[in-house]
């Protein structure tokens, strides 16, 4: 993905532009000279903003604020320079010609944090919670990503590698020393508390994980339930919006409608959907078909039934738990169909009055807050960090069935297991991994 290591590259790290102020870094072995090349006083002191001139040769370009930061007391660990000039689109373009004339290279998509994770000032789930921190629109992203760039999970992945270390300590103590008067029989029999304690930890990390993943992609959350029933107008009452067309033709909706929304500090995608019917009409069918798949595909569903429908269509209500919610419409028309025991929150309401729909907000933004605000630990956020733990868990399961009868093997289920901590901090070399992780950073990051 990159070019040589050894460049000196540059790039814009503010958004580009008209701005009041725009920032370029550099890093790289020669980013002394670049900087040098730019100014005519004399040379900045480490860490202290400079008001300097910058020139391209004998043409002045802008004057600007300039960092230097010499390695490896730096972001990348690499000398590196930063220029806080006057955000206009010519002295950007001035700038940028200046630095390529003093023989920076314009950088890559994530080569800055490319080069702070191959420089070790951070590993790679710190490298991704810094994506993640760039990314996050929400409060709970937030603070995941930044309990994660701050290594919080990598101080849970040290702890699993520390305790297993002393497990092989024990197994490897039996196996080498197997001869020696002093070494206790059964020695590798110690490692078992030590491997139990990493399993069950690692369990409950995994079970912890799609709390994580939907934080970082957002909260799918499906309104569901026969033509007519309302779906839509509740869709546009909670989104404060005419999102989805409302017809009182049955039908109108065929396909999935979603709205994006911000509940309780979290990601919410909110999805109006066919209404629920035998129907031999093509496009309505597969728009029925669409709304089961992603009925049984979400976090949370919404079912709506209409208050004077006295038909309840069991196939949803075996698909709802105690996550979910039933409407019933139209209370301001009367009540003639009262709900069956049910394990979802049933409310009575009306979408197009509003009655109710405030105290059904606040019970659905609390049920999203209980099932999916961020933990207090740091827990796993992508598919990549659950493939490394369920690796690992796996091989120590094994190791442990394998410890009474054959230690050996269970050293190699421990190694394989401290492999698959190594491929979650990145201290495997997972060229392709890390070219998939770093092309998503935004260039000048």
């Amino acid at each position: 993905m990159m070019a040589s290591s050894n460049d000196t590259i540059f790039s814009l790290s503010s958004a580009p532009g008209r701005a009041g102020v725009s920032v370029f870094r550099v890093s790289g072995l020669d980013a002394r000279n670049v900087l040098s090349g730019l100014i005519k006083s004399c040379f900045p002191k480490p860490r202290q903003a400079s008001l300097k001139r910058l020139y391209n040769k004998d043409v002045m370009i802008d004057e600007a604020l300039v960092l230097w930061m010499p390695g490896p007391n730096s972001f990348t660990g690499e000398d590196c320079a930063e220029f806080q000039v006057h955000g206009s689109p010519a002295v950007i373009e001035a700038m940028a010609s200046a630095l390529l004339s003093n023989g920076a290279r314009q950088a890559e998509a994530g080569e800055f944090t490319r080069r702070a994770f191959e420089n070790n000032k951070m590993d790679l789930t710190e490298a991704e919670g810094l994506a993640d921190l760039i990314d996050a629109e929400t409060e709970g992203q937030l603070k995941q990503a930044l309990r994660q760039m701050q290594g919080g999970l990598r101080e849970t992945y040290n702890l699993w590698r520390e305790t297993l270390l002393d497990a092989l300590a024990q197994i490897e103590g039996e196996i080498d020393f197997a001869d020696e008067e002093d070494v206790p029989d059964m020695l590798s029999h110690g490692a078992y508390p030590y491997l139990t304690e990493v399993i069950e930890s690692m369990q409950l990390v995994l079970s912890d994980a799609s709390r994580g993943e939907r934080i970082r992609t957002g909260l799918d959350i499906a309104i569901i339930g026969a033509p007519n029933a309302g779906k839509s107008s509740l869709l546009n009452s909670l989104a404060g919006r005419d999102a989805a067309i409302t017809s009182e033709y049955a039908g109108t909706t065929r396909d999935i409608v979603e709205v994006q929304m911000n509940l309780g500090g979290l990601p919410v995608r909110l999805s109006d959907t066919a209404g629920l019917r035998e129907t031999y009409e093509v496009i309505e069918a597969e728009g029925v078909k669409r709304a089961k798949v992603r009925a049984a595909e979400s976090d949370i569903r919404i079912f709506v039934q209409e208050s004077s429908n006295a038909v309840w269509d069991k196939d949803v209500l075996a698909m709802l738990s105690g996550d979910d919610f039933v409407l019933i419409n139209k209370a301001d028309l009367g009540i003639t169909n009262k709900a069956p025991a049910l394990e979802a929150t049933c409310f009575e309401v009306s979408a197009t009055t509003g009655l109710n729909l405030d105290v059904f907000r606040t019970a659905l933004e609390k049920q999203v807050i209980e099932k999916f605000s961020p933990s207090q630990d740091a827990g796993l956020t992508r598919a990549r960090h659950r493939d490394c733990v369920q690796r690992a868990a796996h091989a120590l399961d094994m190791g442990r069935q394998n410890l009474g009868r054959a230690p050996e093997l269970t050293g190699d289920d421990i190694r394989s297991a401290l492999n698959a901590l190594k491929e979650l901090s990145g201290a495997i070399d997972i060229e392709s991994v890390f070219d998939r992780i770093f092309s998503r950073f935004c260039v000048g990051k």
